[in-house]
């Protein structure tokens, strides 16, 4: 097999190759590899995902485990935004915004974590050009849209400590609504623009260091030059993740400051105990991205990025709902009258039932 398919020096006799500086057996999957020749170059069509591990026992611990979270995931994400729909004490703005947050992480799971399990189970899973970048994008847009969201959900915790008397007014569900719809397309602009105004390629190297379509390990490959695309995502990285997280110290900032007027100690600390959840999701969710994305890169894709890739895209939307439940009365309550009510209504439907037979 030609070596520079690859993207490694590689001998013919050897039955390796090196992908990305690791010493991978050869498999017939690279051979049967998409390319496009362009002039001298050979255009990548089809990417080779390398995985975690190609040791069959650790790959089915990692389905197993992928597959236990994602189930937790729908179930308590689900939940919520049912909960949020149908109970009418939880339509206000506070859970109006948890409701889209617990949508967005279904979708951000959904998105990425089948395709992780079914790629766990292959020692060369491969994925074509277009249906990578669409996994990248797709996964993009939801965390972006989670960053504003988060934002938005500290001021609503400011304006309902600070001014309750005017936060229904203030935060009405119009405005719920327009702030949900600006956090949206927010996040679709700083996903598409930069796909429109730079497309890039890559020639050569197709094989990628993760389980899957992970930016910063694409982008280890590209082959051309890259200054404006860079600048282009610096930009977007500023706007998605350095502006929301200050706009939300800010917010918690004066929410401190608004708390510390409140002279009997219990209703400090019921005042804290409404923003302690989201506390805990924002300091979970930053530090990850953060660590992820804003932290000095090496030149190769490390193990230790891969596993919080996992945590990022498995195990956090796992989290959001049970942080929020386990620590809110309300969602609890809703839960309790749903669940009663359901069993409720199935035992006089079995009781009617039960009375007419006896009379026939």
């Amino acid at each position: 097999m030609d070596s520079d398919r690859i993207g490694g020096n590689t001998e013919p006799s050897s039955g390796n190759i090196m992908v990305l500086g690791l010493d991978v057996g050869l498999s017939p999957k690279f051979d049967e590899m998409n390319y496009q020749v362009i002039g001298n170059h050979t255009k990548v069509t089809e990417f080779v995902l390398v995985g975690l591990s190609k040791d069959p026992t650790s790959q089915s611990v990692l389905f197993w485990a992928l597959m236990f979270l994602y189930i937790l995931t729908l179930a308590g994400n689900s939940m919520i935004v049912f909960l949020v729909g149908v109970s009418s004490q939880l339509h206000t703005p506070m859970y109006f915004f948890l409701g889209n947050l617990s949508l967005l992480d279904l979708l951000f799971s959904t998105s990425a974590v089948p395709l992780i399990m079914a790629h766990s189970l292959k020692n060369y899973a491969t994925i074509s050009y277009s249906s990578c970048f669409a996994q990248l994008a797709i996964r993009a847009f939801f965390a972006l849209a989670e960053c504003f969201l988060l934002a938005i959900m500290a001021y609503d915790r400011f304006v309902a400590i600070s001014n309750p008397l005017r936060y229904n007014s203030v935060m009405s569900s119009r405005v719920c609504t327009l702030m949900s719809l600006v956090v949206w397309v927010t996040a679709f602009l700083l996903t598409v623009v930069p796909i429109l105004l730079f497309p890039i390629s890559f020639f050569g190297h197709n094989a990628v260091n993760h389980f899957s379509c992970e930016v910063q390990a694409i982008f280890k490959l590209l082959c051309s030059n890259t200054i404006s695309l860079e600048v282009m995502m610096m930009v977007c990285a500023v706007i998605s993740m350095p502006v929301p997280l200050t706009f939300i110290l800010i917010s918690y900032l004066c929410i401190l400051r608004a708390v510390l007027r409140v002279h009997p100690t219990e209703a400090r600390l019921k005042a804290f105990s409404t923003c302690g959840s989201h506390l805990v999701v924002v300091t979970i969710y930053f530090g990850t991205l953060i660590y992820i994305y804003m932290r000095p890169q090496a030149k190769k894709s490390q193990d230790g990025d891969k596993i919080v890739s996992i945590f990022y895209a498995a195990v956090m939307p796992m989290l959001n709902p049970l942080i929020y439940t386990l620590r809110n009365k309300d969602v609890k309550a809703a839960l309790r009258r749903v669940t009663c009510g359901a069993k409720s209504s199935c035992f006089k439907h079995t009781t009617a039932r039960w009375v007419i037979g006896q009379h026939k």
